[in-house]
């Protein structure tokens, strides 16, 4: 009996050390942070990306949603990490136009970050409340020349890009048209719907139902041609204003400091992601158009995206709220 016993606890202990062993070898999840909820186009290109990114490089990944500071928080989280591949960050042109708002965030987008690769393009419509009448962009235009600060916008917050594409609008048409910050999306779509505001730029994806449903009219996209989910809705291009092309991109970086041989491969491995047809479905039911590039086109997009958000800000007196 003594024998068995101790036979039967040496077996196992061994079955504890060959799992304890196994689960030691056992690769360590890849975390894709969101610095935005879940829901947003950053947090669907996320989830598509991440099962054949694991599939590819043999590792779990997991999507880590790290919303704040108008995605600073989660930002900060990846240039804090180690830059060993192991943490990676799905963002959009907010980062650079963040840069400007915000430059005691603690860290620099162009210095302290790993650009991976570009993974698609998103436009914004320029929509209008029922109430306001609107019915285009020329005459949002007109109405805020005859009216200056009468009409109002809202956005999800100072610095987002339904914000700043307005501010461009403003800009190179000389029109004083009223900012209404909210906290998010959702309550400035639910004033816009109840014609508390006038107008205001969104996500396609988001917009997409109202303008069906006819709550909201479709005046115009930030792109310099129509959309194929809106094909009738006019670029902004037409309002003869000078460049007005708002598209946002989204991407992936990484910590500072990841090896070139690490930043290649992951590179590669979203070309192939990007280029399969249930990932470009995905993305195109949500208005986003994949894209790819290589590492170093996507920082020099960076660059020149930042600094020409960065003098829009200043020009407009554009403040963190």
């Amino acid at each position: 009996m003594t024998h068995a016993l101790t036979r039967r606890t040496a077996l196992a202990a061994a079955l504890a050390a060959g799992l304890g062993t196994a689960r030691a070898q056992a690769p360590a999840p890849i975390r894709l942070v969101v610095p935005f909820t879940p829901g947003t186009g950053i947090d669907l290109i996320a989830r598509q990306i991440g099962p054949p990114l694991a599939e590819k490089l043999g590792r779990p990944v997991v999507v880590e949603n790290k919303a704040g500071a108008s995605g600073n928080i989660g930002t900060q989280d990846v240039v804090r990490s180690a830059p060993d591949g192991s943490t990676l960050l799905v963002t959009v042109n907010t980062l650079v136009m963040n840069r400007a708002l915000y430059p005691k965030a603690g860290f620099d987008p162009l210095t302290d970050l790993e650009p991976v690769s570009l993974t698609s393009w998103g436009q914004l419509l320029l929509v209008a409340g029922k109430a306001s009448g609107l019915q285009t962009a020329a005459e949002l235009i007109a109405r805020a020349k005859a009216q200056p600060g009468r009409l109002n916008y809202a956005s999800p917050g100072a610095g987002t890009p339904h914000h700043l594409a307005m501010e461009l609008v403003k800009s190179q048409a000389r029109v004083f048209i009223t900012h209404v910050p909210y906290r998010g999306t959702a309550p400035a779509v639910t004033d816009l719907l109840a014609g508390t505001v006038d107008v205001m730029f969104l996500p396609i994806h988001v917009a997409l139902q109202h303008v069906r449903a006819g709550s909201l009219r479709a005046l115009a996209i930030s792109a310099d041609k129509p959309h194929p989910l809106q094909p009738d809705v006019p670029p902004l291009r037409q309002l003869g204003l000078g460049d007005l092309d708002v598209e946002m991109w989204f991407g992936v970086m990484a910590p500072k400091g990841t090896p070139r041989p690490l930043v290649q491969r992951l590179n590669a491995e979203l070309k192939g992601i990007l280029e399969r047809p249930e990932v470009r479905a995905a993305f195109e039911t949500q208005g986003m158009v994949p894209a790819h590039s290589t590492p170093e086109a996507f920082g020099a997009l960076v660059q020149r995206d930042a600094e020409r958000w960065a003098q829009l800000i200043k020009a407009q007196g554009i403040q963190a709220e």
